[in-house]
């Protein structure tokens, strides 16, 4: 990095120099013309005008032998990067099983649609306005979404509450978090992107990292909801109660955490729901130890525990994304916890991918 001295011209225009090298390797002379953006978060850019604006047009993923999740997978990824016209190829011709799936998550990504297919290429455009998108919104809904499918999930544990919309439900969540993380990865690749959003990068930032902890709770709602559904009717029993308090316990840190985000709460929330995590982890544990010593224990219980657990974890992650918020914001330097533990504030699944 290089500093430069602002200097004062006549009527009152402040000015700088450009470094020498960098005009250099851009082929800058007296008399060019430069671009400059001007962004909500502090950042001046200078960009020469022979630069390319959008960097996220257009690509094209060559599949060879791939299998119907590989091509979900590949059109997720290009999707999430921000390009506009995805276009998909295969060495000799897609199978059905292959089309089906990319049909499917086409199905699932906001804005997406198929333009044209033939038997060895499909292709895909995406029509997204981001002045149109906000994504403190999105994660709202997010939010309401997934405690929602976790309250239900646990509902139907024990009694006979259905919960067969849980899978379509989850593919709602997907379709929430991978809008989300589009945005915040054209924010960072495209320079308009964050005005037309209108949030700066760190805000960006904190909605996505709290939308992907989001993500993981749905996915363990459903987790839950499919062992209700697919083993007989557990029994009613006080570990089934010591389960469903648990978890909505482990809902409302959840929720406290993203108010701290989207809500800009302050601070009292976030700590109230780190705390609750750290006592909620020592009750799970118990509970935990409980089951595993009854002999005649529910085996169920035990795997819809750890779902509990996690959900409780990425509640946490939330919160401390909210503490980290209030302390750039200046709300968080004077912290009165109460003389209450919080627990560890490393991340506990530093590496989430690997737990869930």
């Amino acid at each position: 990095m290089e500093t430069r001295k602002i200097q004062k011209v006549s009527g009152g225009t402040f000015t700088v120099s450009l470094p020498r090298e960098w005009a250099q390797a851009e082929g800058i002379s007296q008399g060019d013309v430069v671009d400059l953006h001007t962004h909500l978060d502090g950042v001046l850019v200078v960009q020469t005008r022979d630069r390319e604006v959008d960097p996220t047009g257009e690509v094209t993923v060559e599949l060879r032998g791939a299998d119907p999740d590989s091509v979900r997978q590949s059109l997720w990824a290009a999707y999430t990067a921000g390009y506009t016209d995805i276009t998909l190829t295969a060495r000799d011709a897609f199978d059905s099983s292959q089309r089906t799936a990319a049909n499917e998550a086409v199905g699932v990504l906001s804005g997406a649609t198929v333009t044209s297919a033939t038997d060895g290429e499909i292709s895909i455009r995406v029509l997204l306005d981001s002045e149109e998108i906000s994504v403190p919104q999105l994660v709202r809904q997010l939010s309401f979404l997934t405690t929602s499918m976790h309250e239900e999930a646990m509902a139907a544990v024990a009694d006979d509450t259905t919960t067969h919309d849980l899978a379509d439900r989850d593919d709602q969540a997907d379709r929430l978090f991978a809008l989300t993380e589009r945005s915040f990865v054209l924010a960072l690749s495209r320079l308009s992107e964050v005005d037309s959003l209108g949030s700066t990068r760190p805000e960006l930032f904190d909605l996505w990292s709290t939308a992907r902890n989001l993500e993981r709770v749905a996915d363990h709602a459903e987790r839950i909801g499919r062992i209700a559904r697919e083993a007989d009717q557990i029994p009613a029993s006080d570990r089934v109660s010591e389960l469903r308090r648990l978890a909505e316990r482990s809902r409302n840190i959840v929720g406290d955490a993203v108010s701290g985000i989207v809500d800009d709460v302050g601070t009292e929330r976030v700590r109230g729901a780190l705390q609750r995590r750290a006592r909620v982890r020592e009750e799970i544990a118990e509970l935990d130890r409980r089951l595993f010593r009854d002999a005649t224990g529910e085996y169920r219980l035990a795997r819809i525990l750890y779902s509990i657990q996690r959900t409780a974890e990425h509640g946490g992650n939330i919160a401390e994304l909210g503490l980290q918020r209030a302390i750039r914001r200046g709300d968080g330097i004077s912290l009165d916890w109460g003389g209450d533990t919080v627990g560890r504030l490393d991340r506990p699944d530093a590496n989430p991918s690997a737990e869930d």
